[in-house]
């Protein structure tokens, strides 16, 4: 029987759940005869389990929590600064609540204050500190999935044209070039994303126009067909990634994978990758909105030789 129960939220998406690792591994230690319950969305459970949560609850975004999470010892805000966040761990009148300070939100009076400009793995780390609570910022390593298997141990290139925002892509023409040269080249090259982003991967297969005569075999395209754990697996064994600021690139610097990452309206800074091996970030130093339906001005300055010659850096 656990010692009593820990409710976290944090619903929001993959990389959002990549860069809570160390605060979500630092309550485990803190508390480790206790439930640790994440709420999230439910798709998420296998990476949760691999940083000690005991279980998920589906949840996305704002929505209230269920009511069956009632007797909670702690709750933990790591899903934003609030109020509506804190305020719904606080209707689970848990015996302490550790939420950044809100005006709005008066069980969060003793909270730190926010931080605008400070790394998304940082914040949730100095939360937790300053609430008395140790989290590594360096503990967001994950192994490769249980089940892997006999996946070879240097597998694709994988690509990942999609981003949640339209100002986050950057464009399928040029990804096209990369894949077509990375081809060429004899590499195996697979392409990924979700069900929503299969056209935008057919687009960039069809406008590679790969050479059967080419050496290695034709770039294919597995969006809307793996799951987290097949993505796991996949990135786990990959020779390398290329994507934009998205959740997959967070994945990857999980798994130490190699991969080059191209930013736009948001900083690396704020949410690139924190190791300093195989990782490489290519950003041209302006700001702009993440949510934006027009091509970053920055992402769009990006080069595709500037591209192939990170990505020559970081499979060699």
């Amino acid at each position: 029987m656990s010692a009593g129960t820990v409710v976290v939220l944090r619903a929001l998406g993959l990389g959002d759940l990549c860069t809570a690792l160390p605060a979500l591994r630092g309550l485990r230690r803190w508390l480790p005869d206790h439930d640790l319950v994440l709420a999230a969305p439910a798709w998420q459970a296998p990476i949760a389990a691999a940083a000690g949560v005991d279980r998920v609850v589906d949840v996305a975004g704002l929505q209230p929590l269920p009511s069956g999470l009632g007797g909670v010892d702690v709750a933990v805000n790591l899903h934003g600064c609030g109020p509506t966040s804190s305020a719904h761990l606080a209707d689970l009148a848990p015996g302490r609540l550790l939420a950044f300070r809100h005006d709005d939100v008066p069980a969060t009076c003793d909270g730190p204050p926010w931080r605008s400009d400070e790394h998304e793995i940082d914040r949730w780390c100095r939360l937790l500190a300053e609430c008395g609570v140790d989290a590594d910022p360096d503990d967001g390593a994950l192994p490769p999935p249980a089940d892997l298997g006999d996946a070879p141990a240097t597998g694709p290139i994988v690509v990942h044209p999609g981003a949640a925002a339209p100002g986050r892509r950057w464009p399928a023409s040029r990804f096209a070039r990369v894949v077509r040269q990375l081809h060429a080249h004899g590499h195996t090259v697979v392409l990924t994303g979700s069900a929503g982003e299969r056209a935008l991967c057919d687009l960039v297969l069809r406008e590679a126009a790969c050479d059967d005569d080419d050496p290695a075999p034709r770039p294919r395209s597995l969006a809307g067909h793996t799951d987290l754990v097949g993505l796991w697996g996949l990135l786990a064994s990959a020779r390398a990634l290329l994507s934009n600021d998205t959740g997959v690139s967070h994945l990857a610097a999980a798994l130490a994978t190699p991969s080059v990452v191209l930013f736009g309206p948001t900083p690396p800074a704020r949410w690139g990758p924190r190791s300093h091996g195989p990782q490489e970030v290519l950003w041209k130093g302006r700001r702009g909105d993440p949510h934006s339906r027009l091509l970053d001005p920055g992402l769009a300055a990006i080069g595709v030789d500037e591209v192939l010659d990170r990505l020559d850096r970081v499979i060699r």
